[in-house]
């Protein structure tokens, strides 16, 4: 394993599967193998948010439904949240692929899941800038110092990042990132991608403010706004690590939970004088700071490179021959 970073080409073939005659323009499947990010998108939307609208009507949303979802530690989120998270992105791109490549597509993705062999680098630097893009901004509203975290912060975190990984990383990760990212990067480039992606990403999560989970019933108007821009930012952050990684998918969620994991354990005791509305301007400080330092470095192009991509591509397509 290289301890030198570079850049590894992405090379996810994104042409549709040919088509049979019992497979002709008007089947469910020729539509899916015609426009299989139209039909992603389309269904991690309705499959996430047909799963979360139970948990939305119940006592821990509107309260329509007088039925509420138990949980651990006074969280119902897990039995709330977690099952329309895994039935949205990541079986929607499971769907998706199998219909467009079969299973060498399946093979394929499984492959790019398991991508651990990066750099050392890459790892300390997720692990590194995330808690600490998110503890400057912190500082920066409160207007002084954090205080050290308890002895049961620092015994939670890596467990708590271990648990992040495989319940928000795995279940949306490998749908926006892994699946939307490379097919979108070929069709618009890779700022229009990010923000396409971003928006979606962002947007997916909106019915969750009508429950405990985004702070029910007392929940300020901006706040799903403010929440969606930051996901915007933080795209644009996670595309670049995306693509100078060379697609690793361990490393994009790393980068996203340890967001989550830094906000959900260590925030509220490194910083007691700040509300929880600080936490959504302390996302959106970082984030957005981050973004605009890697576009303006990278000039926009955010680590892609498909001259390199093309080229790896045309090289595996004359190894096959």
């Amino acid at each position: 394993m290289s301890s030198r970073a570079r850049v590894i080409p992405v090379t996810i073939d994104t042409r549709p599967a040919p088509t049979g005659p019992e497979e002709g323009r008007g089947s469910l499947r020729g539509s899916i193998r015609r426009s299989p990010l139209t039909w992603f998108f389309s269904l991690a939307f309705l499959l996430s948010w047909a799963a979360w609208t139970p948990y939305v009507l119940s006592e821990n949303g509107l309260g329509v439904w007088h039925f509420a979802f138990p949980g651990a530690g006074g969280s119902s989120q897990l039995l709330g949240v977690l099952p329309g998270a895994y039935l949205g992105p990541i079986t929607s791109a499971l769907l998706v692929i199998g219909v467009t490549e079969g299973r060498p597509g399946l093979r394929a993705w499984r492959r790019r899941m398991t991508k651990f062999k990066v750099s050392w680098r890459w790892y300390a630097v997720v692990l590194v800038s995330v808690p600490a893009a998110l503890t400057l901004s912190s500082v920066a509203l409160a207007d002084r110092g954090p205080e050290m975290p308890s002895a049961v912060v620092l015994a939670a975190f890596l467990p708590g990042l271990l648990l992040q990984m495989i319940t928000t990383g795995l279940a949306e990760e490998p749908g926006w990132r892994e699946f939307a990212m490379p097919r979108m990067q070929r069709r618009y480039g890779p700022v229009i991608a990010t923000l396409i992606v971003g928006v979606l990403w962002g947007v997916w999560h909106l019915p969750l403010f009508l429950s405990d989970w985004g702070g029910w019933p007392d929940v300020n108007a901006t706040e799903p706004l403010k929440f969606v821009g930051s996901a915007i930012a933080l795209s644009f952050v996670m595309t670049w690590v995306f693509n100078r990684s060379g697609g690793s998918m361990p490393l994009v969620m790393l980068l996203h939970c340890g967001v989550n994991n830094y906000i959900s354990i260590a925030w509220s005791d490194m910083f007691p004088t700040l509300s929880s509305d600080d936490t959504t301007h302390a996302f959106l400080l970082s984030s957005t700071t981050a973004a605009l330092i890697l576009l303006v470095a990278t000039r926009g192009r955010l680590g892609y490179a498909p001259d390199a991509t093309k080229a790896a591509k045309a090289a595996n397509v004359t190894q096959r021959l």
